[in-house]
C-alpha cells in the first residue's frame, strides 16, 4: 500500500518517531545524545516547534511537538540530517541512520497530550533503562526530570504541561508525578502506538464496542483522536488544498445564521438547548470550518460549547448543506 502523505499545519500537535535503520543503534553514548538532544533544543528555541515530551532509547526516539513556525517535515529534516552526519563523522562510518522516514501521529490535545506526555517519559522505565521511578525522575534523556526540575532545560515546554495539574510549580510537580507513577502498571498501551483504526479511535475495547453497534466511525493511521477528530482534520487537509474561500468575518456570519433562523447571537454562548439555537450552532460551525476553511477550535468559546462539539456540530450541519452554503452567497 502506498505511503500516506503526513499530515501538517501550524499549531498541530505531532507525536514524532525516528529509528534506526534494521533496528541498529542511534545513540551509542552520551555525546550522541547530548548532540541530539541539543539540536531538538535549537529548533524549539528558534520556534520551529514546542516540544512537551521527549524521551530518547538506544535505536529510536519519541518527540511529543507542536508545530511552530516552519512545517514539521522542514524542521525533522534539518533535526536528522544534521544528527546523522555528526553521527557518521564521530563513529567514522557512512551510509543511511535512520529507518525510512520519520513517523509522525496527530494528535488531539484535550484528550491525549498528558496520556502521551507519561506515556513518551516512561519508555526508560519500560525499557528498563532506569531501575525505578526515583531513578527516572533525574534521568537525562527524557524530558521528565526536566518537568521535575531536577535538569534544566530552557527550550522544553515545562510551564504549559505543569498548570494542567496546578497553579503553584511545586504542587504540579508533585501531581504530575503522581499521574506518571499511575501509569506504570499500565504497561505498553497499543492504542498510543499503531494500528490505524486503534489508534484512532482509542484503544482495542472502543474498537470493538464500535464493531459490536452500528455507529458510524472514521480510522486513520496518522491521527490519535476520536472519530470527530479524524474527520477534522482529514477536512481541514482538503480544505488547505482548494483554492482560497471568499472573505467573511466571524461577526457577518454569526449575524447572518441567526437572522436565518430566528434567534440573537448572544444566545449561541449560553448554554440554550433550544432547537433553534442548537441548529444555528451547526450552521456556523459547517459555515465557518467547511465553507470558509477555518479551524473549530477556536469557535469553541463563541458557541458555548467544548471544541469536541464543534466538531460534532459541523457534522450535523453539513447534513442541510444547501441550506448553509446559501448564505454565504446572501
Amino acid at each position: 500500500m502506498p505511503r500516506q502523505a503526513r499530515l501538517d499545519a501550524p499549531d498541530t500537535l505531532h507525536h514524532v518517531m525516528v529509528r534506526g535503520l534494521e533496528r541498529r543503534s542511534i545513540f551509542r553514548d552520551d555525546t550522541d545524545r547530548r548532540d541530539f538532544v541539543a539540536r531538538v533544543g535549537a529548533l524549539a528555541e528558534g520556534g520551529a516547534f514546542r516540544v512537551y515530551a521527549w524521551a530518547l532509547l538506544p535505536n529510536h526516539a519519541h518527540l511529543l511537538v507542536r508545530t511552530g513556525t516552519r512545517p514539521l517535515a522542514r524542521a525533522m529534516r534539518s533535526l536528522l540530517t544534521g544528527y546523522a552526519g555528526a553521527f557518521n563523522r564521530r563513529h567514522k562510518r557512512v551510509g543511511h541512520l535512520f529507518q525510512n522516514r520519520y513517523k509522525s501521529i496527530v494528535v488531539e490535545e484535550e484528550r491525549y497530550l498528558l496520556e502521551l506526555v507519561r506515556y513518551l517519559h516512561l519508555n526508560a522505565l519500560r525499557a528498563q533503562l532506569v531501575a525505578d521511578l526515583r531513578a527516572l525522575d533525574r534521568y537525562a534523556w527524557s524530558g521528565h526530570s526536566a518537568l521535575l526540575g531536577f535538569v534544566a532545560r530552557p527550550w522544553q515546554a515545562t510551564a504549559e504541561v505543569l498548570a494542567r495539574f496546578a497553579r503553584t510549580a511545586r504542587r504540579a510537580r508533585r501531581a504530575y508525578r503522581d499521574f506518571v507513577a499511575s501509569g506504570i502498571p499500565q504497561g505498553r498501551r497499543p492504542e498510543l502506538q499503531g494500528g490505524g483504526l486503534v489508534r484512532s479511535h482509542g484503544g482495542w475495547r472502543a474498537v470493538a464496542a464500535l464493531r459490536r453497534g452500528r455507529e458510524a466511525y472514521v480510522g486513520d493511521e496518522r491521527i490519535l483522536g476520536s472519530s470527530a477528530f479524524v474527520e477534522e482534520v482529514r477536512r481541514s487537509v482538503e480544505m488547505a488544498a482548494r483554492p482560497a474561500p471568499r472573505r467573511l468575518s466571524l461577526a457577518t456570519l454569526l449575524a447572518r445564521v441567526c437572522r436565518h433562523v430566528g434567534i440573537r447571537a448572544d444566545q449561541l454562548a449560553g448554554g440554550s438547548r433550544r432547537a433553534a439555537v442548537s441548529r444555528a450552532r451547526d450552521g456556523i460551525a459547517y459555515l465557518w470550518m467547511e465553507g470558509l476553511g477555518h479551524p473549530g477550535r477556536p469557535l469553541a468559546a463563541v458557541l458555548g460549547v467544548r471544541p469536541q462539539a464543534v466538531y460534532q456540530a459541523g457534522a450535523r450541519g453539513r447534513q442541510g448543506r444547501a441550506e448553509w452554503d446559501r448564505l454565504l452567497e446572501s
